[in-house]
């Protein structure tokens, strides 16, 4: 359960759903006009965190500087979209505690049942509320008259101009991991041929006649006789040996390539239009 001593935690924190999706960071704390206790947080979602969903605190729990809540992504931000105006009424209360299955409002007015702090931070008074209450127009002050001063430049105790503001469309980017590209050396084999010159001897058979130079090798023996001459016969063989050789390095690098990317996103803003109800007379000249 979130109490007043933890708001200071709570307006720091970061929304995390109960699947463990961030949901958003917490943009403002209501708390009970009644017992002064957190009640619900809005949730700043969307690009940039242009909006804001409100998320009851029942059930909600701090660690660190996360608020979990027993709801998950989607469905907060599926919930009704209310106005962040400082203030719930009845009929915003009541769809949000239908929406969220919620049993009944534990307030008992009829106008502003819940009170915005959007900027109470660095107090955990909960009579600090009732003095950020007072200031804020249509809330009833301590002495029972109601506010008229508010954060517009208009009404009776303030000039005659009005503020017009509008939303401005901020674009950036962000790095996020699109990928992974890895380096794998396996081995791969094929059939190579290779043609090698192999060399053999054989055996050739020779005659020479006799003559007065070779008559006498020739007639050295006895006249008849057996006899056997043998030689030795060579022949090359293929011989295959292999070694392994560095042929080259490969490495990994990245570039950056930039593309245009269109982005698009509704702004609001506000317009002044002029109701005059006055009765024009027409220009009148005074002559001498």
């Amino acid at each position: 359960m979130i109490d007043t001593t933890q708001i200071d935690n709570v307006m720091k924190s970061t929304v995390i759903g109960s699947d463990g999706d961030k949901i958003g960071s917490v943009g403002q704390l209501y708390v009970s006009d009644d017992t002064g206790q957190p009640s619900w947080v809005t949730v700043k979602t969307g690009l940039f965190g242009t909006s804001e969903t409100f998320v009851p605190l029942d059930g909600a729990s701090m660690q660190g500087d996360q608020l979990t809540v027993p709801y998950d992504k989607q469905f907060v931000k599926d919930a009704p979209r209310i106005d962040v105006d400082g203030a719930l009424s009845r009929d915003e209360e009541d769809q949000l505690y239908r929406y969220y299955n919620l049993s009944g409002s534990d307030s008992t007015t009829g106008t502003a049942d819940y009170v915005g702090t959007a900027d109470y931070v660095g107090t955990t008074d909960p009579a600090d509320v009732t003095d950020a209450r007072e200031t804020t127009p249509g809330f009833p002050t301590a002495g029972g008259e109601t506010a008229t001063t508010g954060y517009d430049t208009s009404g009776p105790e303030t000039d005659d101009a009005m503020t017009r503001s509008e939303e401005k469309l901020r674009v950036g980017t962000e790095k996020v991991g699109s990928g992974r590209a890895r380096l794998r050396k396996h081995i791969v084999t094929e059939e190579q041929t290779v043609t090698v010159p192999v060399s053999h001897e054989e055996v050739r058979l020779e005659r020479e006649p006799i003559t007065d130079a070779n008559v006498g090798a020739a007639t050295s023996g006895p006249e008849l006789s057996e006899e056997e001459h043998e030689v030795v016969l060579n022949e090359e063989r293929v011989v295959v040996d292999k070694e392994t050789v560095p042929v080259e390095r490969v490495s990994l690098d990245k570039e950056t390539v930039t593309e245009q990317e269109q982005v698009t996103e509704t702004v609001a803003r506000e317009e002044i239009d002029l109701d005059d109800d006055s009765t024009r007379r027409g220009n009148r000249s005074d002559r001498a």
